[in-house]
């Protein structure tokens, strides 16, 4: 869509439905062409009992969106719908414009928003999917081609032609992004080697993610983008974050949910997605000052549980308090809602704090001795477990720390030089002093 086209957006009610529902996704859409560089000049909404097969809204409404478009000169009619190729080629004959449906319009902002090779070919086998079916609409149907008598002549028609290279090009981009699954399950089995938790931060879209994960970041040279703009970012971004008592974690922003996800967006980011799914815990961002939060909480838990994701232990996060009221803000205290400002920085403390104990759950308390000529190793004992002492000890400095067991397994392969600290008056105490070779 290029930028301020004019266009007119078609929603359906239908009688008996949440009209509080389909009113907020007209707004969402309306928000979704800003952000793909349109300008909605007037707003059409059709009462039925039901959707037109045809057309979805009817006959007589559709000669009325045409009136529109000739007398406002619009070039293009965005539906709050996803169109059958069908329906979309009968609206295409009768409505002097172009004919977009809510499916097409995500799949042109995610191609604008794209920036990395995976994807761009995530969202191209997205949009590949989705024209498949409108060439064969548009072009006529397949003859039957069996061979023999009646059926030789010039060879290949247009639309199979074009049918053929649609899926060449469908088979190519899923091998290249299986590819991509590849690589990206190699890059999480090395960010397990690193020993850090891995935290994902999933939430409806412009619910604040990316900025949260600006507020959390160690360097400002390393910010992602934060645009106050439906899909800002798309590509996943993972940063380090120091949690209070010194352990660091592994945050990554992953992409914007919505409602009504294209199902072909939902397959073709799949591998993007697995980064929630295979996290150690996730964080669920909510808008606290979209008051159809509870709806857009509703679909990002659909979307989680597609994904196989919902198990996950979970923390909710009502970003945006800094735009509530004072009221707005007692009423979610007094409902036990976890208010955060990734703006202005409120609550970020307690949030990390909240974070750091539900990862410490399982963690083991070890105390062992680093020594003298070893201080190149603190670096990663301050980053990989908890520092509950640090105390000096003849020949080093002793450390009593909470750590996961697993990475006290790998310290045992990497660092048997740490020698054992013989000491009875800890173990009187109920502390078992060990190197971090027994860990």
């Amino acid at each position: 869509m290029s930028a301020m086209e004019r266009t007119v957006i078609v929603g359906v009610r239908l009688k008996g439905g949440d009209e509080r529902a389909e009113l907020a996704s007209l707004e969402e859409l309306k928000r979704l062409l800003e952000t793909a560089g349109g300008l909605a000049v007037a707003t059409v909404v059709q009462e039925r009992v039901r959707r037109d097969v045809a057309t979805v809204v009817g006959v007589g409404k559709v000669e009325e969106i045409a009136d529109i478009v000739r007398r406002e000169k619009l070039s293009s009619v965005v539906f709050d719908e996803e169109l059958s190729p069908s329906q979309q080629m009968n609206l295409q004959e009768l409505i002097p414009a172009k004919i977009i449906d809510r499916t097409r319009l995500i799949l042109d902002i995610f191609a604008q928003r794209a920036r990395t090779r995976e994807g761009k070919l995530q969202v191209e086998l997205a949009q590949m999917n989705y024209l498949l079916p409108r060439v064969t609409e548009r072009f006529g149907r397949f003859e039957q081609q069996t061979g023999g008598i009646g059926t030789r002549g010039p060879g290949e028609r247009k639309l199979e032609i074009s049918q053929r290279r649609l899926r060449d090009r469908i088979v190519r981009l899923k091998r290249e992004i299986e590819g991509v699954r590849h690589q990206r399950s190699l890059q999480r089995g090395n960010r397990r080697r690193t020993s850090l938790p891995l935290v994902s931060i999933v939430g409806y879209t412009n619910a604040g993610k990316s900025t949260l994960l600006n507020a959390l970041r160690t360097s400002r040279a390393l910010d992602v983008l934060a645009d106050d703009k439906l899909f800002a970012t798309l590509d996943p971004t993972t940063r380090r974050v120091k949690l209070p008592g010194g352990r660091l974690a592994l945050f990554v922003d992953t992409v914007g949910f919505i409602q009504r996800l294209p199902h072909h967006l939902v397959a073709a980011f799949h591998a993007t997605l697995e980064e929630a799914r295979d996290s150690d815990f996730m964080v669920h961002v909510i808008d606290s000052a979209n008051p159809a939060w509870p709806d857009q909480k509703r679909v990002v838990e659909e979307v989680l549980k597609t994904l196989g994701a919902d198990t996950l232990p979970r923390l909710d996060v009502f970003n945006k308090s800094d735009v509530l009221t004072p009221a707005q803000r007692a009423l979610a205290r007094r409902e036990g809602r976890l208010l955060v400002s990734a703006r202005s920085g409120d609550g970020l403390a307690r949030f990390l704090s909240l974070i750091e104990t539900r990862l410490e759950v399982g963690l083991a308390q070890r105390v062992f001795v680093l020594p003298h000529n070893r201080r190149d190793l603190l670096p990663m004992i301050y980053g990989v477990g908890r520092i509950l002492s640090e105390k000096p000890a003849p020949g080093g400095t002793r450390f009593r720390l909470k750590l996961d067991e697993k990475i006290g397994a790998r310290f045992k392969r990497n660092c048997r030089f740490l020698r054992l600290l013989r000491n009875t008056s800890l173990m009187k105490k109920g502390g078992r002093a060990v190197s971090l070779s027994e860990v």
